[in-house]
């Protein structure tokens, strides 16, 4: 059974009846998992190995890990700092902040794997303008060039663990006040003011950038769709001047962002079109199960294959990592830069 575009959340901490009948279906080909679905490493290792063993070849398990405000695994995992305090780091002292986002990226991925994930969407490389709170301190920093080196050693630090990393918000959600979860975010520029906000998904792309996240903002100067339902954005831009080959995912299509495009089924029906690989439909199991009676998807090897190849080769032993030697020095790294820094008196 080949993997579908659909990705399903979960109530709780185990699967339901009705969970394992719709993970079994065709459509669905992976589940990202919240804080709800979350008590210790042990739980965790357990539901992914139910989830595993629903389907062959398995179903894909994902979560937002970013750290800092974004971070659904707690307890048991290393407390994660927000990406901006690497980009602190990288303003002191550019190498130094480089391997302190490599490091970040290791840690984070490693950590994950040993659960059984296969991946965690990040980095995010939205350009910090100070208008977007829901991003703020997420951003590694304002300008594009440091974003653009900070994302890529980020990604290193995930590839040296095991895990392809995911960049989002494609194209750009740090220029928008709103909110994409509670409203669609509009930005005005045209295509060539928006060149500092491709800047690091050119610099990912060249370093062979596994999967981008394209967001549920509407740049009515480029298309008349938002972004993540825009051939125009993700046929032509990313995937033609950009010239991304990985995996595309869709913002969840449940947020208020795409609800402008109508129901669930013309969402998904639009995003499929416009050249979406991944639809996640979250906190809305009736969603989901209209989806699984009404979406007609034509069979696309080549997304199917651009899904597989984000699965997660290695799971090492959660023990071993936590043993290790660059895992000691990783999380030492994090909680330092964390650390206020130390007051000098003359």
């Amino acid at each position: 059974m080949t993997l579908g575009p659909l990705m399903v959340d979960l109530a709780g901490q185990e699967l339901s009846a009705q969970d394992h009948e719709v993970l079994a279906h065709p459509l669905v080909g992976s589940v990202i998992l919240f804080t709800r679905n979350y008590a210790d490493p042990a739980q965790l290792l357990r539901l992914v190995a139910q989830i595993h063993a629903v389907r062959s070849p398995r179903l894909l398990v994902a979560v937002d890990h970013e750290g800092g405000r974004v971070q659904r695994f707690r307890t048991g995992f290393t407390p994660l700092p927000p990406l901006r305090l690497i980009g602190h780091q990288y303003d002191l002292d550019r190498g130094a902040g480089l391997e302190l986002a490599r490091r970040h990226g290791w840690l984070m991925a490693s950590e994950l794997l040993a659960c059984g994930l296969d991946i965690s969407f990040a980095p995010c490389v939205d350009l910090d303008y100070g208008f977007s709170a829901v991003i703020g301190d997420r951003a590694f920093h304002g300008r594009a060039a440091a974003v653009g080196d900070l994302a890529v050693a980020y990604m290193h630090g995930m590839r040296d663990a095991g895990m392809a990393a995911t960049a989002k918000h494609f194209p750009g959600h740090g220029a928008v006040v709103a909110d994409s979860h509670l409203a669609l975010p509009v930005d005005r520029r045209e295509l060539l003011d928006l060149a500092e906000e491709l800047t690091p998904y050119r610099r990912l792309i060249d370093n062979g950038l596994p999967a981008v996240m394209v967001a549920h903002i509407l740049f009515p100067k480029v298309d008349t769709l938002p972004a993540s339902l825009s051939r125009r954005w993700i046929g032509e831009v990313l995937r033609g001047q950009l010239g991304f080959s990985g995996t595309v995912f869709a913002d969840d299509l449940s947020m208020a962002g795409a609800a402008s495009c109508g129901d669930i089924l013309a969402r998904a029906t639009q995003a499929l079109a416009a050249g979406c690989d991944v639809l996640p439909v979250c906190n809305s199991r009736p969603s989901v199960l209209r989806l699984l009676a009404e979406l007609h998807v034509v069979p696309d090897p080549a997304s199917h294959l651009r899904q597989a190849r984000l699965r997660a080769h290695t799971h090492p032993e959660r023990s071993a990592v936590l043993a290790s030697d660059h895992w000691r020095v990783c999380r030492e790294s994090l909680e330092r830069c964390v650390q206020p820094p130390a007051l000098k008196f003359t």
